[in-house]
């Protein structure tokens, strides 16, 4: 079983990576088509879209991720890269690797049992089409799927097998622009995490809803994005306070402030997105 799931994460990455670069020889042969619709809406800064909605062949990005999380008796500290393209109109691939690193507080008096293990936390492959571009009420809609092979903690992955569980994230996205400069999102779907050895479903549901305020003539925006997960009765709240500033065509760096509504996991968190565009053109 394992096995198998690891030849066919390898085969998937083989082909995600043969995809984009068939796609990405353009054919001069014939003249090139005009592009569909595509409306300019805010995307959120912590859990981000997968591709722009309504996203144009050829659309790339790299973004580099970096935070901190005070969760009461250790710190976490977060890494991601991550690279997202348009193989097609309307339809985004996303790649991820994100990486956690702890390290004790203050507050912990059992560091050893409290604090979890480094990890790469997952291989994440991810897609996501838009199915709704409307121009007259300003709104686009899309359906996406994360996948994501759980990895083992570094201190067990020489030991034991690489990985420790399967999770799949369906997801739809609903994004309307109100005026000139207002935009409002919500990202929302379940969570299903097969843990490998162990019986039954661990099941989740998310619901990620944000405004922004586009600052005119710019890309630069602030907003608020909320992010609310409900398990077994449970809910946790973090209000995510945030902007984008644009460094350059095509160089824009998110800043993001975590406050959580319930502080029975975690305190305050910041987070760092360097977002690089290739071949970015304004229009």
């Amino acid at each position: 079983m394992k096995r198998t799931l690891l030849l066919s994460a390898f085969i998937t990455i083989l082909s995600f990576t043969a995809y984009a670069q068939e796609t990405a020889i353009p054919d001069t042969s014939q003249q090139q088509a005009p592009k569909p619709l595509k409306l300019n809406h805010a995307e959120p800064l912590y859990i981000d879209l997968i591709r722009d909605l309504g996203a144009h062949k050829g659309e790339k990005e790299w973004n580099i991720g970096a935070g901190m999380t005070d969760n009461l008796g250790y710190d976490r500290y977060e890494f991601l890269v991550e690279y997202e393209w348009a193989p097609i109109d309307r339809l985004g691939l996303e790649i991820e690797v994100p990486v956690s690193v702890y390290t004790t507080n203050s507050k912990d008096r059992r560091p050893e049992v409290n604090r979890p293990s480094d990890r790469i936390e997952s291989l994440k492959l991810a897609a996501q089409y838009t199915f709704l571009v409307n121009k007259r009420f300003n709104t686009s809609m899309a359906l996406g799927t994360i996948t994501e092979f759980e990895l083992k903690e570094l201190n067990r992955i020489r030991r034991d097998d690489v990985f420790q569980g399967f999770l799949f994230n369906p997801f739809l996205v609903a994004a309307k622009k109100w005026g000139s400069n207002f935009h409002s999102l919500i990202y929302t779907g379940p969570r299903v995490f097969n843990h490998f050895g162990h019986s039954g479903l661990e099941t989740s549901y998310e619901i990620n809803t944000s405004a922004h305020y586009m600052i005119p003539n710019s890309r630069n925006f602030v907003g608020l994005e909320v992010n609310k997960e409900m398990q077994g009765g449970h809910m946790d709240m973090v209000l995510r306070p945030q902007m984008r500033l644009v460094i350059n065509e095509g160089l824009m760096i998110g800043i993001v402030t975590g406050i959580p509504v319930t502080k029975e996991r975690e305190r305050m968190s910041t987070f760092f997105r360097l977002i690089y565009e290739p071949g970015h053109k304004k229009h």
